[in-house]
């Protein structure tokens, strides 16, 4: 193609924000303005994934998918100028509901669906479970557009080679990609982005390179019921370049304008897709057979018994009858590429954060579920004088603002007085206001009255739920909502008190192991009276985290990280760890699985909640 044959440069724009949760109306409106202010300045227009209803809905999904004309209708009469608009939505089609990206054009007063992409590949894994709610699309081919030939993916569909290759090779210029990637992995090296980004970072670019085109991703931003949607929607061109890039956690309007010249002027100096082509025929073969083999090799097919039967047979009667127990195959190695421990086995590195972005996302966390998802402007922190709740109620107040947090001092007459002072302390450094609520008598009137000889541990969890009783009644003569302090070290080995510690409807610790706690404490600035000092609860006199579990969160700590990446007890203790440790850890973590779910509830009909029922919190 010739300079004079290039396609006109094209004004994309990227726009990420923070759907209401099922509001259809809500959130077409949103749209509807952000294509008002598109009108006359952008050509393409690209929403994230989900951006009509939010993402995590669960059930949900049926109460919010519409067809895809409906989308057109209700977003009413285009505005002059208007950009063509591709956004990401719940699909009702052919009685199934689908997660789709529509590409909408104006046509004089209406809107006309040019192409539908029905999601193929469907995350069931982690936090996400979509193959129970939505169907499967089978289908991926690029459109013609009055912009040129687009193709359309929806999130995990780009982490494959496969799709964008097709969209390439049928012609497609620019692949839109809709997505809703929550924030996962705050490791250091990942640029001061969520590593789920920076994962981003290397696909759209890579396949802008390979494939000589342009790959917009458009993010969606927002917390839902504690999954947070980070934005940093990004733009790759043909050369493999980053040329845009979208803030993280807010809402906004990306802008870029693609230039046909990058796209020739790619494909001339690495004329990969060319190459593509010309070796399509055979590669056909070769996917075909492959496809084959992959159908065989899946379970409960004739080919897959038959191998297995066969191999079966064939290993036992090559293999000499074992003379003593066969370890456990298929470990991990020390340092190998990160996938198991270095060769300090207790080494915390593996633990490490990048503190800067942690304290970016809890503040942000806090106050998308507060503020915009619940509606409260308030908070209050029940304050020990320990770490966790020093870090709750410092992010607390950077979140909200020092002067919407209340925290309590809720000592009983045998509290150590330095949880008191240290209270205080952490009341002071915050610039929060505190109250102390003296719990002594009503407990005291209890026991004395109805259980003279309650034992140490009684007493101590009767002082824990007093604690979160007067907090929920203080949070409700307040307009606010208790935070919580419990963190995942705790939560995992069962030591908190069940209805108590971790009652708070929202907990922003709750996934940071206490070494990670004790790291963001030093972070924020924490005190070091507080976050120096021994661990401990302060319910029964004397007795700290350490002495009462046998073990302390330095030791534990790395042994809960590794269990709960899938490596077994016997694994670590080959590695180096020490087996009391691990079998301790071990030992709390598999038997107090009941204290971090709802209570158990006996299943007599088909709509039981929380099982054919489903909601998330938020919705």
């Amino acid at each position: 193609m010739s300079h004079s044959e290039a396609r006109p440069a094209l004004r994309l724009g990227l726009v990420q924000f923070k759907p209401v949760k099922a509001d259809l109306d809500a959130n077409l409106r949103v749209v509807g303005a952000r294509t008002a202010e598109a009108a006359g300045g952008l050509d393409v227009l690209l929403f994230p994934e989900a951006c009509l209803s939010g993402y995590f809905l669960e059930g949900g999904v049926a109460d919010v998918a519409i067809p895809a004309a409906e989308v057109a209708r209700r977003l009413g009469a285009p505005p002059g100028e208007a950009p063509d608009v591709a956004l990401g939505f719940f699909e009702r089609w052919r009685r199934r509901i689908y997660a789709s990206v529509a590409y909408l054009t104006p046509e004089g007063e209406r809107w006309r669906t040019v192409h539908v992409h029905r999601k193929m590949f469907l995350p069931t894994y982690g936090v996400f479970d979509e193959a129970r709610f939505v169907e499967p699309g089978t289908d991926v081919r690029a459109f013609d557009t009055r912009f040129g030939r687009i193709g359309m993916l929806v999130c995990e569909e780009m982490w494959h080679s496969l799709p964008a290759t097709v969209l390439a090779l049928s012609g497609a210029e620019l692949i839109l990609v809709a997505s809703a990637s929550p924030a996962r992995d705050f490791s250091p090296g990942t640029g001061g982005r969520p590593g789920n980004l920076a994962r981003w970072d290397t696909l759209a670019p890579a396949a802008a390179a390979e494939h000589g085109l342009f790959v917009g991703v458009a993010q969606l931003a927002g917390s839902e019921g504690g999954k947070l949607f980070p934005g940093g929607s990004i733009v790759a061109g043909p050369d493999g370049a980053v040329i845009a890039r979208g803030p993280l956690y807010e809402e906004a309007l990306v802008r870029t304008v693609l230039s046909g010249r990058d796209r020739e002027r790619a494909h001339l100096r690495a004329p990969l897709l060319a190459d593509l082509e010309q070796a399509l025929p055979h590669l056909q073969r070769a996917l075909e057979e492959a496809g084959e083999r992959a159908h065989a090799r899946r379970p409960g097919s004739r080919s897959e018994g038959r191998r297995a039967s066969e191999a079966r047979s064939d290993e036992a009667a090559s293999r000499p009858a074992p003379t003593e127990p066969v370890p456990l195959q298929g470990g991990f190695a020390p340092g190998a590429g990160g996938s198991g421990p270095s060769p300090d086995p207790y080494d915390p590195s593996a633990l490490d954060l990048d503190l800067e972005l942690v304290e970016r996302t809890l503040t942000e966390f806090i106050r998308e579920e507060l503020s915009r998802r619940r509606g409260f402007e308030r908070a209050v922190v029940g304050v020990s004088g320990g770490v966790d709740s020093a870090v709750s109620l410092a992010l607390a107040a950077r979140a909200l603002g020092p002067e919407n947090v209340t925290g309590f001092r809720l000592p009983y007459a045998t509290s150590s007085p330095d949880s008191l002072a240290h209270a205080r302390l952490a009341l002071d450094w915050a610039g929060v206001e505190g109250r102390t609520v003296e719990i002594t008598g009503p407990i005291d009137a209890y026991v004395d009255t109805y259980e003279p000889d309650i034992t140490p541990t009684r007493k101590g969890n009767l002082m824990a739920r007093l604690r979160a009783v007067i907090l929920f009644d203080q949070s409700a003569r307040r307009r606010a909502l208790p935070l919580g302090t419990g963190n995942k070290s705790e939560r995992l080995l069962g030591y908190f008190t069940w209805h108590a510690d971790d009652s708070p409807p929202v907990n922003p610790l709750g996934d940071l192991f206490k070494t990670q706690v004790w790291a963001l404490a030093r972070h924020l600035g924490v005190p070091d009276e507080i976050v120096d000092k021994s661990p401990t609860a302060d319910l029964v006199t004397g007795v700290t985290d350490e002495s009462e579990m046998g073990i302390g969160y330095g030791r534990a700590d790395p042994i809960l990280h590794w269990l709960l990446l899938g490596h077994q007890p016997d694994e670590l203790v080959a590695l180096g760890f020490d087996e009391a440790d691990v079998g301790l850890v071990w030992r709390r973590l598999s038997t107090t699985h009941w204290k971090r779910e709802l209570p158990t509830v006996a299943i007599l009909s088909s709509s039981a909640i929380g099982e054919f029922y489903l909601r998330p919190v938020d919705y």
